[in-house]
């Protein structure tokens, strides 16, 4: 164990970053640099590694999914509209995205404790600052600081996660680990009422904030098994990782604002493709010709990793039909976070059964068929969301929302763990490479596939709401009837006859508005079956012919 004998503040920091000693046998190393050992644990120590990665993978969880499930309320706080509101989620994922890139090659370099003790106290002052946020340019620079600080919470989730299996079960750790952040969302949709009751939207930071501080304390508490060291930075990570994270910052402001200022719209958007596109073609024709790549795009260009890219990328939207689509529908019709509590719980337990399954069922062998059966799951609960009416409320989605919940989750792991097999295949070196390609999927599919059936919905709506006004005759006795009743309904505070009638037209339009939006989101899940039913296609096609193969290979 690492002793305090050294004196000074510097030695004494030393002393405390320092990884601990540790006898490994030849069984437990790490398997690379900068991923902890895997040493045998009693059950006690089980369990406490158990407990602080659930709080790490939720705390990683809430640092964004308390602000999107909130922007309302933030936006009035703060005096923002909503393109600026937008710009705070999308920022957290603009700096998010790329810093794995970098944050393997500390862990490699530096060690495991200094990773986990350095980060999370960075996330922890930069939650504490969002206190202090008071307007639009303060609430950004916070939002961005923080999706960079936050990356390293899901790895140590991930990392303990897996410190609280026993050695044959390691992989079940990699699916629970990787699965918990994703139950954050539908928690934080069911605690935001009551925590804005409490003390409006700064008792969200002060949630976050204490989650912060626990996860430190945890960390702090019971370190990780150390790790193998060695030197892993080179001059040129650091260019391409700044062309690569601009690039990739850029498109993921397109892809979250796009559909808010409209594409076509705002100037800003074609310049910054103009900007992301050379930056990113820059990044990666400096690491085709590198020895040691942070991006290995020989590899990440052949046929598996295309495949794998492809179908998790459809995989991201379809999973948008319930941040997007069905939330998106209870919402137009009335319904917000108070009304939604059993919602969201039915959602909640039905992404946790999704990662309880996935890690009982995970097999390395078939890690295509879970993700196939997922996203034919969302076929179906997508084409029954299809035929919703203005009558639809939440008890009507809980099973095809349930059904969503637990794809979402039960895809993750097996998702993650094909491409980690096929880069541990190929030599360590690849999992940098691969790291970086998932987190750059979900959180850019995550968005793509907001933008994508968020536009589509507003094109169907447009013309839907076009063929509904010119099916309304203002001769037809049941359109006159109609703005007759309207009018009749505000009588008593509006005297004058025309007016009434002016308002009951109003009121006939209003409702046509909505049943022009119900119907564009009853189209978004027409077009997210029809998505999802073909990638299940595709995918039992690979699996068939793989199946086909290796018979043929077994005659052979």
């Amino acid at each position: 164990m690492v002793t305090l004998s050294a004196r000074g503040p510097v030695a004494r920091l030393r002393a405390f970053l320092a990884e601990e000693d540790w006898a490994y046998a030849a069984h437990e190393r790490p398997v690379m640099p900068g991923s902890p050992g895997s040493p045998e644990h009693p059950r006690h120590r089980q369990l406490a590694y158990a407990l602080v990665g659930i709080v790490l993978g939720l705390t990683a969880g809430f640092g964004n999914a308390l602000v999107a499930a909130n922007t309302t309320t933030l936006a009035g706080a703060l005096g923002l509209d909503p393109a600026e509101i937008a710009w705070l989620p999308t920022v957290y994922v603009m700096t998010n995205v790329s810093i794995n890139l970098l944050m393997i090659k500390f862990r490699q370099q530096f060690g495991l404790r200094p990773f986990a003790t350095i980060f999370l106290g960075i996330y922890l002052l930069l939650t504490f600052a969002h206190l202090f946020v008071l307007d639009f340019p303060s609430a950004v620079m916070v939002r961005a600081a923080s999706g960079m600080a936050a990356a390293p919470v899901s790895s140590l989730c991930l990392y303990y996660l897996m410190q609280a299996f026993p050695a044959q079960w390691r992989l079940r750790g990699i699916v629970v680990g990787i699965g918990i952040p994703q139950c954050a969302t539908p928690l934080a949709r069911l605690f935001s009422p009551d925590l804005l009751a409490m003390s409006q939207w700064r008792t969200l930071y002060l949630f976050e904030l204490g989650l912060a501080a626990i996860s430190l304390a945890g960390v702090l508490a019971l370190r990780l098994p150390p790790t193998v060291r060695q030197k892993a930075f080179e001059r040129l990570d650091f260019v391409t990782f700044f062309l690569f994270a601009i690039g990739a910052g850029l498109i993921a402001a397109v892809l979250g604002l796009g559909r808010i200022v409209w594409w076509t719209e705002a100037r800003w958007i074609g310049w910054a493709l103009i900007a992301a596109i050379p930056m990113i073609a820059g990044a990666l024709v400096i690491e085709h010709g590198r020895a040691n790549p942070l991006l290995n795009t020989r590899w990440l260009a052949s046929a598996d990793i295309l495949r794998f890219t492809v179908v998790t990328i459809m995989a991201r939207i379809v999973l948008s039909e319930q941040t997007y689509g069905a939330i998106g529908l209870l919402t137009t019709l009335g319904q917000n976070n108070d009304q939604l509590g059993t919602f969201f719980i039915i959602i909640f337990l039905a992404t946790v059964a999704g990662v309880i399954a996935s890690a009982a069922t995970i097999n390395a062998d078939k890690l295509a068929h879970p993700v196939m059966m997922s996203i034919a799951l969302v076929a179906v609960a997508a084409w029954i969301d299809s035929y919703s009416t203005s009558l639809t409320r939440a008890p009507q989605l809980y099973a095809t929302q349930a059904m969503i919940a637990f794809s979402a989750t039960f895809f993750l792991g097996p998702s993650l763990l094909f491409g980690m097999t096929r880069a541990l295949q190929q030599g360590t070196g690849h999992v940098i490479s691969f790291i970086a390609l998932f987190g750059i999927i979900n959180s850019l599919g995550g968005l793509g596939g907001s933008a994508l059936i968020g536009t589509y919905q507003t094109v169907r709506e447009k013309a839907n709401s076009a063929a509904l006004v010119q099916a309304v005759s203002p001769t037809d006795p049941v359109v006159q009837q109609r703005i007759q009743a309207g009018g009749a309904s505000l009588s008593r505070v509006l005297g004058d006859p025309a007016l009434a009638r002016a308002e009951g037209s109003a009121l006939l339009s209003q409702n046509a508005t909505r049943e022009a939006n119900v119907l564009g989101y009853d189209d978004v899940f027409r077009l997210i079956a029809v998505l999802s039913a073909a990638t299940s296609a595709y995918l039992l096609f690979i699996i068939t012919r793989r199946a086909i193969r290796a018979r043929r290979g077994q005659h052979a």
